[in-house]
């Protein structure tokens, strides 16, 4: 009798298991979606009183025609003008070329400069070429950054773009901090375009 009940325990297991598996197998996830947000050649954020723009020109360059990328800043505000604080430019513009893989890096002098903004007025800087590496660097890769000054090779780029900058203690009636010592209101505008550069024919 316990031999019975025995195999009779053995089977319900078996089929136990069985079903768990089958179970399992017919809820295999499939694919996960890619869920990136499609980029493309223009991109508009607005934060508080200010909008910043990032534009590619076009969202295809033949190979050999002059890439131009630039950015915006607007002040939308209450006020007939402001004025910023931020390093030698309020505009910051590293890429990456997706098919290679490759950062281009984005330097830049860090004095304090400041910039009057009349309201309705966009400020616009035109992207210039950046870029380096350093001596561990592998020979594609410096002799592609090396290539950008006669123009960018043929890929897929994206501009991961950003407005950095703070409220200058000259804008009165702006939210710049006070005088008790608190720190002035810091912006990061980020956001991140896409254009690509055909091969040469």
């Amino acid at each position: 009798m316990k031999r019975y009940l025995y195999m009779g325990f053995v089977l319900i297991l078996m089929m136990l298991t069985g079903c768990v598996k089958q179970e399992m197998l017919g809820a295999a996830p499939s694919d996960p979606p890619l869920n990136i947000a499609a980029r493309g050649h223009h991109a508009e954020v607005p934060d508080g009183d200010f909008v910043y723009r990032l534009v590619s020109e076009k969202e295809q360059y033949e190979h050999g025609d002059q890439v131009r990328v630039y950015a915006e800043l607007e002040y939308v505000g209450e006020l007939d003008e402001v004025t910023i604080g931020h390093a030698a430019s309020a505009f910051y513009f590293p890429m990456k070329e997706l098919t290679r893989d490759y950062n281009i890096s984005y330097a830049m002098n860090e004095p304090y400069i400041t910039t009057t903004l009349k309201k309705g007025e966009p400020l616009r800087e035109y992207y210039k070429i950046g870029g380096g590496y350093d001596s561990s660097d592998d020979k594609r890769f410096k002799d592609f950054i090396r290539s950008l000054k006669d123009g960018f090779p043929d890929g897929n780029y994206v501009v991961y773009g950003s407005a950095d900058f703070v409220m200058d203690s000259q804008s009165h009636g702006a939210d710049q901090g006070d005088s008790n010592g608190e720190e002035p209101k810091r912006y990061k505008i980020q956001a991140e375009i896409e254009f690509r550069v055909s091969e040469e024919k």
